[in-house]
């Protein structure tokens, strides 16, 4: 780790600093800040990521991207520090200062010189739209991306998707039901569908079975009425190599193909300004798993965890947008523990020998690949 530069001491400045939903400036000031004082110049592009990098590497040299988000879920929760327990708690003090604060850590410790090219990618809005992460584009070779994962490496994640199963007939009073097409009725056949939707598809390896779940549904208008439409919006967590394409197009011909032919039947996706976020799976002997394991091992020695188990990622996140290239999620704190939820919960904490084992971790491993 860097000997002027403690991952600890910026966490503790940096959650205090509300971060939620789009009020990021302040800690983007204070990131740039932190640069500049290291000697580091930083710049914001027009989706508000910060960028720096290090290093002057030829073509063929790698170019290494490290990653992690400044906004944080509402609402905000201040600061408390336990330095008994070697606690800090606090809204982002774990997803994902205290990833942001290792990743800072390793960075401004390393200098690649012309053996290759480090980049620094901070990205805003990761919680709702990932409008930074979708703007990038780094050409990175390798990326690591902080989120909580207990020190663990994590290679592969599912990808989410979301789209609305929209059916269409005609209305009618219901004492007259087969002048109508009612369209409750043709949800048995789109029930039918979703739950066979996988079942002649193979699980992937690490990340298990891809699911298909509806989540809400709604229809009609009037008790009294034949339902002339209906809609079903469905979850989607979806393993490689399918596309928010290829499975809105095997959907909807399912569907068609399943529903009584006087009911209309339509799937979207749901619109957004940025991509859906897929699956991503890399190799677990690919060098960058191989060497960061190895690091993270060594270094949560002594912090009690068993860190460095090659392992997915439970959650959906923007390491998609950058795979194929080899893309590991990694960083000090939890999604969750025995007692229940710590990312996103009003209880949400790091510790902090995780956070100076995950800068060193990083920090060492940058040091072998470069």
């Amino acid at each position: 780790m860097s000997a002027t530069f403690d991952p600890v001491d910026f966490l503790v400045e940096a959650v205090p600093i509300d971060s939620t939903d789009e009020a990021v400036d302040e800690m983007r000031e204070f990131l740039v800040e932190t640069l500049a004082a290291h000697g580091v110049e930083a710049t914001v592009d027009g989706a508000g990521n910060t960028v720096a990098t290090k290093g002057s590497g030829d073509a063929d040299a790698p170019h290494i991207v490290l990653n992690t988000h400044i906004d944080t879920v509402p609402p905000h929760v201040p600061l408390e520090r336990d330095d008994a327990a070697g606690v800090i708690r606090g809204r982002g003090s774990c997803d994902a200062k205290g990833p942001l604060a290792a990743l800072l850590s390793a960075f401004l410790a390393t200098d690649p010189g012309d053996a290759g090219r480090l980049t620094l990618a901070i990205t805003p809005d990761e919680e709702v739209l990932s409008t930074g992460a979708a703007a990038l584009d780094l050409d990175g070779d390798m990326y690591i991306v902080g989120e909580p994962t207990g020190l663990d490496v994590c290679n592969a994640a599912k990808g989410r998707f979301q789209g609305t199963i929209t059916l269409s007939g005609v209305a009618a009073h219901a004492a007259e039901p087969e002048s109508g097409v009612n369209t409750i009725f043709a949800v048995e056949q789109v029930l039918s569908v979703l739950r066979a939707f996988d079942a002649d598809r193979e699980p992937h390896s690490s990340l298990g079975p891809a699911t298909l779940t509806p989540t809400t549904i709604e229809g009609g208008s009037a008790t009294n009425q034949i339902p002339a439409d209906c809609r079903i919006v469905v979850d989607r967590r979806t393993i490689p190599p399918e596309t928010a394409e290829s499975f809105r197009d095997a959907l909807a011909t399912q569907l068609r193909a399943a529903v009584p032919d006087d009911v209309g039947v339509d799937f979207s996706l749901t619109d957004r300004p940025t991509p859906f976020l897929e699956a991503f799976a890399t190799d677990a002997d690919d060098p960058l798993v191989e060497t960061l394991a190895a690091a993270a091992r060594e270094a949560s020695e002594t912090t009690g965890r068993t860190g460095g188990t090659v392992r997915p990622f439970t959650a959906a996140t923007e390491a998609s947008y950058f795979a194929p290239a080899p893309t590991v999620v990694f960083g000090p704190g939890d999604l969750a523990d025995d007692e229940g939820a710590v990312a996103h919960a009003e209880r949400e904490y790091v510790k902090t020998e995780d956070v100076r084992a995950a800068a060193a971790a990083v920090e060492s491993t940058l040091g072998d690949l470069f």
